[in-house]
């Protein structure tokens, strides 16, 4: 239930999706009794996108996620493996075309590719299902070894779980692989902005995991007061970053993790 609600409210929510649909309504309630309130609703609509796709807001929403963890810090030694979440190959593009396809975050695969040649001894698992409410059979985990062999890694390295659908299986599932011992260093790679809701979720998994952020979108706080020349882009990051955060809510209500914004050192507000 919850990945349905996630995969149809949550999507709804999403700051473009929801100030297009009420600007639709307004348009709507024109040729009614209600035109005036259709005004309104329109104009608020066109200002409200507007504003999030040339202001700062897209980068106010994700800096602070992509701040929550420092760079790894590798003066302590080898990992004795790697996590690399999915969410950069498309799986159905993929299956269409025969070849693997990647659309984002491509630095989550590249930088698990570099860290595996770092760590010749380090074990790999990549962890991506689909996050599709209505799905073929086409799953992330299906093209990942063959993009690691692409970089160089060999592919009886890489372990995959095809199951996940979201960041709360691939925690679970990849721990059931991982079978990590006390004592082990893991490594969790994903996007900079994704890392507060992973951790969280590993943590509550039993996963004891050390973030590697990757794939970051802002460069520091100069960023905040950045204004956007391409609307699509700053659109986009506002959705990003409150798709997160929405996220970070809605696992910390359900008591799927125990920290609403986890933080270094189990440090969660």
């Amino acid at each position: 239930m919850f990945f349905v609600l996630s995969k149809t409210i949550g999507i709804a929510l999403l700051p473009t999706n929801f100030l297009i649909g009420i600007g639709l309504i307004g348009a709507v309630l024109l040729a009614t009794r209600f035109a005036s309130l259709g005004r309104k609703l329109a104009i608020a609509s066109a200002v409200l996108l507007a504003i999030c796709g040339v202001s700062p807001l897209g980068n106010w929403v994700l800096y602070p996620l992509e701040s929550r963890f420092p760079p790894w810090d590798p003066a302590r030694g080898a990992p004795e493996g790697i996590v690399v979440l999915g969410g950069s190959i498309d799986p159905d593009l993929s299956i269409a075309h025969g070849t693997p396809v990647i659309r984002g975050a491509a630095d989550r695969v590249v930088a698990a590719a570099a860290l595996a040649r770092q760590y010749p001894n380090a074990r790999i698992i990549f962890t991506g299902g689909t996050s599709n409410l209505i799905s073929n059979d086409a799953r992330e985990a299906d093209y990942a070894i063959e993009i690691f062999e692409s970089l160089g890694i060999p592919g009886q390295r890489v372990a995959v779980d095809r199951r996940a659908r979201n960041t709360q299986e691939n925690a679970e599932f990849s721990k059931a692989i991982a079978a990590p011992k006390n004592g082990e260093r893991w490594l969790l790679v994903t996007s900079a902005y994704h890392m507060p809701r992973s951790v969280g979720l590993f943590r509550k998994a039993g996963f004891d995991v050390e973030p590697y952020p990757v794939d970051w979108r802002t460069g520091g706080p100069a960023d905040l007061a950045k204004f956007w020349i391409f609307s699509v882009e700053g659109l986009a990051a506002v959705d990003v970053g409150v798709r997160e955060w929405m996220g970070l809510a809605a696992y910390w209500i359900s008591g799927k993790t125990s920290e609403f914004f986890p933080g270094p050192d189990g440090r969660g507000q």
